[in-house]
């Protein structure tokens, strides 16, 4: 009789507006990625540069929503993961990118490119290639539905490691206090 392994789960993960930090964090659980590779396929992700969203069991994102290519990328993973994962507190509300919400975007536009004494012939870019600026930056949920938010500027790499193996084992996410942290 032939033995047939068991499905591995897909992950997608991606980062919108914000630093990164969440993923340095994700890459911090250090060899037990080799752990998580046995159980899981990578998709989209910085491991493995794939650059659009296939069909996913879990999908985490970082970073908020601040331009249109933000949007198209977070309604992609939507789509395409059963289980969508808001990790970090960009995703969760805006984080330091949203800071520039109570400026007016014009405003701001004006100031960083045509105002500023280091261009000397600056103008705001206008290039079909670039993604429009939202009036805001917007958290996750505001724009698609969230199933888990993992909270953290960044949560650490044993934060997201007991969060995603809770998830995989079935159980719903709890994280003790201990590994709830703020930088």
């Amino acid at each position: 009789m032939v033995e047939t392994k068991p499905r591995k789960l897909r992950i997608a993960t991606t980062s919108l507006a914000g630093c990164f930090g969440c993923h340095m964090s994700f890459l911090d659980i250090d060899e037990r990625l080799f752990d998580l590779v046995e159980l899981v396929e990578f998709d989209r992700s910085p491991i493995t540069d794939i650059k659009h969203c296939g069909r996913c069991d879990v999908g985490i994102i970082e970073g908020g929503v601040c331009n249109a290519e933000n949007v198209h990328v977070l309604r992609e993973f939507r789509v395409n993961c059963k289980i969508l994962i808001a990790i970090g507190a960009c995703a969760l509300n805006g984080g330091l990118p949203a800071q520039r919400n109570h400026l007016d975007l014009r405003d701001c536009l004006q100031e960083v490119y045509a105002t500023e004494a280091s261009l000397s012939s600056g103008g705001i870019p206008n290039d079909p290639e670039l993604p429009l600026p939202l009036d805001k930056v917007h958290p996750l949920h505001e724009v698609v539905k969230i199933d888990y938010f993992l909270p953290g500027c960044p949560p650490s790499g044993d934060a997201i490691w007991r969060f995603v193996n809770d998830l995989l084992a079935g159980r719903t996410p709890r994280l003790p206090h201990e590994l709830m942290h703020y930088d």
